[in-house]
């Protein structure tokens, strides 16, 4: 058998792609890719319309052929000869069964019927796409094989309920909350009088009257500024769909439109044509939240009121993200890894429930390792909810960049617990390669970790449903359901996890090892083989060892 594998995402754009939501499909092609090879001959294309030209010749020489498409429905291709089979990482409760935009290529259902059976990663994808294609379609649960490849780690770093000391290196920025100084009065610019200046060495002097400056022009509407105009606002008309809010999602929606044509297109409109919106425009019936400007890099002090002011706010100044840094970590170490804009992640709470629960804990620290390149996207948003939660003993510390094989060797070792509070996860990956280090974990047991996680390999998060939209539905209509965890439910498990790890460390050891047994029976090469094998109807054609792949950056 002849395997044709196909990524939106190859090795040459995986490092420009990290936060699309198909990066993911990356890993988990790397994942499979060696057990494919033991069961017949794998060639990877790196565009859709090398399949057929690949299959034709293949078929001349008398050879089967079988194409795995690690993309979603909607972006695989439906007009080729060769066999073919979707790989799904799907998280909610139902698959798209209608089209819209005249293309029917939305509707999974009619692209999964087409191609006769479906690859998951999980029970929960497996039972959606039942529930719409019935109970006997064909359909196999595949998890990504992981777990031989983090042999060393274990045998490396043991699991240890409480951390004695790990320095953690990245090329990029850590914030680290404890020296920052943070406090909400810091999220307004200080003002000092003349004796406070003077306790600091400096002193008043009435300046010399100079003239008014002429006005400075606003920046010219070039083609690019207005398309990071645009970008700003979609950024926000996206927050305002995914995110809690007291405004409802319709008027927010309606607000960053307005300023959108205000800032970026309304000198492009003919005076008659401006008018005419400016009489149509819909009264304001609640109050408009102020306008939230793309942060930007502050420059640097000139004077000594501007020095003394960056120093009285070091988080107004962006971190360098151009060196190699590093920090030590101790005690009761959490780890997370994410992306900050994926919706779906809840860092909020995360943060949140930690600082709460253990804000009196000084040798309690979560470690939060950020999948997302551009820092400006979350900065300020981060900073200020660590200065409404202070003050708190416990230590938040950010890793934002990329970290090496060996580097991340490191993160893993320096975990206590894993931790995840998702409304909803494909598979999660950085999930099962902490539990395949022997990590215990925080976390729900709905959608796919239902899978893999219990009481036995970790500390459950209660959640229940709520409704929410297909990710790829411009109509933007509830038609599925994704969980909402329960707050108080993750700060109990942050105080129960440290109560273990500080006195209770044999029951800790206990659930390390079953985690690691889980992700062994789950995701070892050997059972997802079998479950490969059978389901194709191939025996395994020769022994293969499992390839080092990467890790730590897919969230499916």
């Amino acid at each position: 058998m002849n395997f044709i594998l196909y990524s939106d995402v190859n090795d040459s754009s995986i490092s420009q792609s990290l936060g699309r939501p198909e990066y993911s499909y990356y890993f988990v092609l790397k994942a499979y890719r060696p057990v494919l090879e033991s069961l017949g001959r794998v060639h990877v294309v790196s565009s859709a319309a090398d399949v057929d030209p690949l299959y034709r010749q293949l078929q001349q020489a008398g050879q089967e052929c079988l194409f795995l498409s690690f993309s979603p429905p909607h972006k695989t291709p439906i007009d080729l000869q060769c066999p073919m089979v979707c790989v799904i990482a799907w998280e909610y409760d139902s698959i798209p069964d209608e089209d819209w935009d005249n293309d029917p290529r939305h509707d999974w259902s009619q692209t999964l019927a087409r191609h006769g059976r479906v690859i998951t990663l999980s029970s929960h994808t497996a039972q959606a796409i039942r529930r719409t294609l019935g109970e006997d379609f064909p359909v196999l649960v595949l998890p990504t094989p992981l777990w031989e490849r983090f042999a060393d780690v274990r045998e490396q770093y043991p699991s240890t309920p409480v951390n004695p000391g790990t320095t953690l290196q990245i090329k990029g920025c850590i914030i680290d909350s404890r020296p920052m100084g943070l406090s909400a009065d810091g999220l307004i610019a200080p003002i000092f009088n003349e004796q406070e200046l003077e306790a600091r060495g400096l002193s008043i002097e009435e300046p010399e009257p100079e003239p008014e400056p002429e006005p400075v022009p606003p920046p010219p509407l070039t083609l690019r500024r207005r398309a990071f105009i645009t970008k700003h606002y979609l950024r926000e008309a996206c927050r305002a769909l995914t995110t809690d809010s007291e405004h409802s999602s319709l008027f927010l929606l309606k607000h960053n439109l307005l300023l959108w044509y205000r800032e970026a297109a309304r000198d492009l409109m003919p005076v008659a044509v401006r008018e005419q919106l400016f009489r149509l425009r819909t009264p304001v019936s609640e109050p408009l939240p102020e306008p939230q400007s793309q942060p930007e890099p502050l420059p640097l002090a000139t004077t000594v009121s501007e020095a003394m002011e960056l120093a009285e706010h070091p988080q107004a100044v962006f971190p360098d993200t151009s060196e190699r840094v590093e920090i030590d970590v101790s005690g009761v170490v959490y780890v997370s890894v994410f992306n900050p804009e994926d919706g779906r992640k809840n860092w909020h709470h995360l943060i949140t429930a930690f600082c709460w629960a253990l804000r009196d804990a000084e040798d309690a620290t979560l470690v939060l390792k950020i999948t997302q390149n551009d820092l400006s996207t979350y900065y300020v948003h981060l900073i200020t909810l660590l200065s409404q939660l202070s003050p708190f003993a416990c230590r938040v510390v950010v890793m934002h960049g990329y970290l090496e094989d060996e580097e991340f060797a490191r993160l893993y070792g320096a975990a206590s617990f894993y931790v995840n509070a998702s409304r909803c996860e494909g598979l999660c990956l950085p999930l099962m390669e902490f539990m395949s280090c022997a990590r215990p974990v925080i976390a729900p047991n709905h959608t796919a970790m239902g899978d893999y996680i219990d009481e036995r390999v970790g500390f459950i998060v209660k959640s229940s449903h709520e409704p929410t939209i297909w990710p790829e539905d411009a109509r933007i209509l509830y038609r599925t359901l994704r969980h909402r965890p329960d707050w108080g439910s993750l700060k109990a498990a942050y105080e129960d996890s440290y109560a273990m790890a500080k006195n209770r460390p044999q029951d800790y050891q206990a659930m390390a090892t079953a985690a690691n047994e889980r992700m062994r029976d789950y995701c070892g090469f050997a059972p997802v083989q079998q479950r490969l094998s059978q389901f194709f109807g191939l025996a395994p054609s020769r022994e293969t060892t499992p390839l080092t792949a990467e890790a730590g950056a897919a969230s499916c």
